[in-house]
């Protein structure tokens, strides 16, 4: 079988509920491979709510439908405050990146709670934000940004990174709708160890098979480089 599209490969899939600080519910799913323990963790922040972002963006479903069987990782995936998808609503109101601070906290929360080992935070668009403005609060390895627009996030968030131990993975799309390479380099110079990967013909949501796996490679390259590379066809059930 051909890995492509929504294939969903074997792994150990539970929803999730998660509780902000600020007394909410927020929905999700975590997926584990299916008979091993993780060797490392993605927390998935997905695109802009109000533009049809939602846990189920079609990239953050491949990473989990596909990254537990072939990198062995855990993928958790919430919808933010006010936002639906089929897994459900989680309670609250899009707050434009402010409240939802607390959405991340409650998913670092979980991680902690659950033993779940190395974990990073993959932000997609508008997700690439809250990585930005709030990933350097917690115990993670680093921090994954597809598409980032740099809207909410200011030159002070990016430059809080600066000498920052953790890794900074920004993957940029040639023909970005908001953020191209050439500006990228530019807004991103203050964190001196960001490393910026420019993806020829790239667009912002990443559409196409070609596009999916490049973003998945990518970040199997920053996680976990020993399960590269990642196959395309599949042999077991």
């Amino acid at each position: 079988m051909e890995i492509r599209g929504p294939v969903l490969l074997p792994a150990r899939r539970e929803d999730v509920e998660l509780y902000t600080l600020d007394g909410l519910t927020l929905v999700g799913e975590l997926a584990l491979p299916a008979d091993r323990d993780p060797v490392a963790t993605l927390v998935t922040l997905h695109p802009l709510p109000t533009a049809g972002g939602f846990m189920d963006s079609h990239i953050l479903r491949k990473a989990a439908g596909r990254l537990p069987a072939l990198a062995d990782l855990a993928v958790l995936r919430l919808n933010t405050r006010g936002t639906t998808s089929p897994r459900g609503t989680s309670e609250g109101a899009f707050d434009g990146g402010r409240a939802e601070a607390f959405d991340v906290a409650a998913a670092m929360e979980l991680v902690r709670e659950r033993g779940l080992p190395r974990p990073w935070l993959v932000g997609w668009s508008f997700g690439t934000e809250l990585a930005l403005r709030y990933g350097r609060d917690y115990d993670i390895e680093g921090v994954i940004l597809l598409s980032p627009p740099l809207h909410r996030a200011t030159a002070e968030d990016v430059a809080a990174w600066r000498g920052d131990r953790r890794s900074v993975v920004v993957l940029v799309p040639e023909f970005d709708d908001y953020l191209r390479p050439a500006q990228a380099r530019e807004r991103f110079a203050a964190i001196d160890h960001a490393q910026l990967i420019a993806v020829d013909g790239g667009k912002h949501l990443w559409v196409g098979e070609n596009q999916t796996r490049r973003v998945l490679t990518e970040i199997v390259a920053a996680v976990n480089p020993d399960a590269l590379p990642l196959p395309m066809q599949w042999d077991g059930d």
